[in-house]
This record gives structure tokens, sequence and C-alpha cells, in this order.
């Protein structure tokens, strides 16, 4: 295993990282883990999480890293997520909930995501199948053994994040000192998320040019339902202003499929795949740390309705919700990259 226990030690272990003064002391690298075994059994010699750092880690007391924030992107992006306005603006800026003056920020790249280990790095469908267990074992690992912080002040996860956080809330009872899930539900991947994804997963493997995951050029059959996702995603009320016409909404469909055949078909089969056992229920009653589930009343693929949260919050010892409204703006599930629509509520948890 490479060991790293703090972003300016990364030039010993031979790792290179970029600086950018857009924001403080914004550092990108990798971890890697030796001979990673996932829960599958399967072994990868080695296992890359690519990672951002951004802010400065501050010691306290004890000696140990007390600033430390842990930031987990959703599926259809990358550490770089957080980077972008709608987030970044309204979360590091002075005086903001996660003020990148006081706080050290950890962004990693999930397993199969960016310039993480995935399967288009060569292994192709032979590459391990990992589950978000795995997920949050390696990012657990990459943490307290890559950056040396044994316990984080918060973790905050955007969807496939939010799944993750309840994961690692549960797993890493004492890990984290605060919880807050965003866009995501404490109950097993069922229903219309699991479908609208069973219909990519299996529109991909029944591809032609998918060849068994051994294809030599992107099969693109696949994509032409893969518009699915986003029909599900986004506030019904945005995609009709995008598409008020028969004309605009081909247009609009054929975008999405241009969209989809700019990726790599093992890359986003795995992705899906990895929260297909997904159910934090069993270790909702582990958790220690207060936890703020944040939600909005249009995202469909979390629609509030089933209640699924409260029967998942009432495991959890001091746990609370916020639902937010829907508005004129909203944009379903895709509120959670919006961070001007809930970080009041962040603000309000992290400063009690």
């Amino acid at each position: 295993m490479t060991w790293i226990y703090c972003a300016q030690h990364l030039h010993s272990f031979g790792m290179t990282f970029t600086m950018t003064d857009s924001y403080p002391n914004l550092r990108e690298s990798d971890f890697i883990v030796k001979d990673f075994r996932f829960l599958s059994g399967q072994v990868l010699p080695e296992l890359r999480q690519h990672f951002i750092t951004l802010g400065t880690p501050q010691k306290d007391a004890a000696g140990e890293i007390g600033n430390a924030v842990l930031l987990i992107h959703n599926t259809s992006g990358t550490s770089k997520t957080w980077l972008e306005p709608a987030l970044a603006d309204e979360l590091y800026a002075p005086g903001a909930p996660l003020d990148a003056a006081k706080h050290y920020l950890i962004i990693p790249d999930v397993i199969g995501f960016g310039q993480s280990s995935k399967p288009s790095d060569g292994l192709r469908a032979r590459f391990p199948n990992f589950r978000l267990h795995d997920i949050a074992v390696a990012q657990h690992r990459l943490v307290t053994e890559g950056l040396g912080v044994p316990r984080v002040k918060l973790i905050v996860g955007l969807s496939l994040g939010g799944m993750l956080t309840w994961l690692i809330g549960g797993m890493y009872p004492d890990f984290a000192e605060r919880l807050v899930p965003i866009a995501s539900q404490p109950g097993p991947m069922s229903g219309r998320n699991w479908v609208q994804r069973r219909i990519s997963v299996d529109a991909i493997r029944h591809d032609p040019g998918w060849n068994n995951g051994d294809y030599v050029k992107q099969p693109t059959q696949w994509t032409i339902s893969a518009p699915i996702s986003a029909l599900m995603t986004q506030s019904v009320a945005r995609i009709q202003e995008m598409a008020p016409t028969r004309e605009k909404a081909d247009a609009l469909y054929r975008q999405f499929v241009e969209r989809a055949q700019k990726g790599d078909a093992n890359d986003r089969l795995y992705q899906i795949e990895a929260v297909m056992d997904y159910d934090p229920a069993p270790l909702l009653g582990h958790i220690k740390a207060p936890l703020l589930a944040i939600n909005f009343a249009d995202d469909e693929i979390n629609p509030p309705q089933l209640g699924v949260m409260e029967q998942g919050i009432a495991r959890v010892p001091g746990a609370r919700h916020v639902l937010v409204p829907a508005g004129p703006q909203s944009q379903g599930h895709y509120n959670a990259m919006r961070a001007v629509l809930w970080k009041q509520h962040l603000a309000a948890f992290v400063e009690e």
C-alpha cells in the first residue's frame, strides 16, 4: 500500500498535484491501495483513488487534523462536480457553510468514476464488480490511511454520495462527527429508482456492439434508451419548458443520446450496478453521529410519498429530515447540485 499522511507530503511518494488560484490550496492527487479486496472476493492489484483537497488541514490539541470535511459526488458527476459554481460559490466562500479558509475539504472520485480506477482503464468487463460497500471501505481508507485523518468533521453526499453517507455512517460510527445525505433514501434500492437503472443495464448488456464488454469501438445502440435517466431525474416542469413542442422534444432527446454516447459503456454499466444491492437499513441503528437528511419534494427518484425517509430517520437517534418544497425553478433530483436551495439548512446544522 502507498501511504500518504497529508497533502503536503504527496511529492515524497512520486505523486503529482495541480494547484489553482481559484480556491485556497487546491490540490489534486492519487492514493494507491495495493491488492484491494472487494466484497465479491475479487482483488485489484492496484486500486487508484483520485482526489482533490481544498483548504488547509489544521491540527487540534491532540495533534490530529480536526477540520476535515468529506464531500462525495453524485452518479453523473466526479470530484470536479464539487468545484462547479452552483456548489462551490455557495459553499466555500468566506462565511459560507464550508468556508474553504476554515475547512479542509476532501473530495474523491468514487471508484469507477473520473480518474479513479475503472473498467475503461483496460480491464473492461474483467474489472472487479464493485458495490457501494467497496466504495465506502475505499473512501474510509483514503481519508484515514491516505491522508492521516482519523475522524472527519462532516460528510456531505449528493445522490450516490448521499447513499454512501448513510452507509459510511453505519459502517464506521466513530468516523464522522456529522452526516448530511442529500437526495437519497435510507432504504433498499427498489421501485422506479431501480427500474430506470435496470433499463440502462439491460440495454448495455443486450447491445450487439457490447460484446460481453470486449468491444473496440464504443457500442451505441444502448444509448437510445439512455434518456430515461434524464426524464426520471429532471423536473417534469423543466423538461416541458425545454421541449414545449414535438420538434423541440425530438431535439432534446437527441441531446440526451449524444451525451450518453460520449461516455464508456462498461464504465456506465459498472456505475449503475454498483448500487444494485444498496440497503443501509440494517446499519441505521449503528449510526451515532447527528444526521440531517435533505430531500426535495419534486424528486421522482426519491419520492417523498413512499415514506421511506420517515421510517429510516426514526431508527437513527437524533436524526432530522428537511424536505425542500418545489419552487418555480426546481429541477427535481438535480436540485442537489444547486446549493442555494439547501445551504441554509446545512449552515444551521453545522453551526449548532
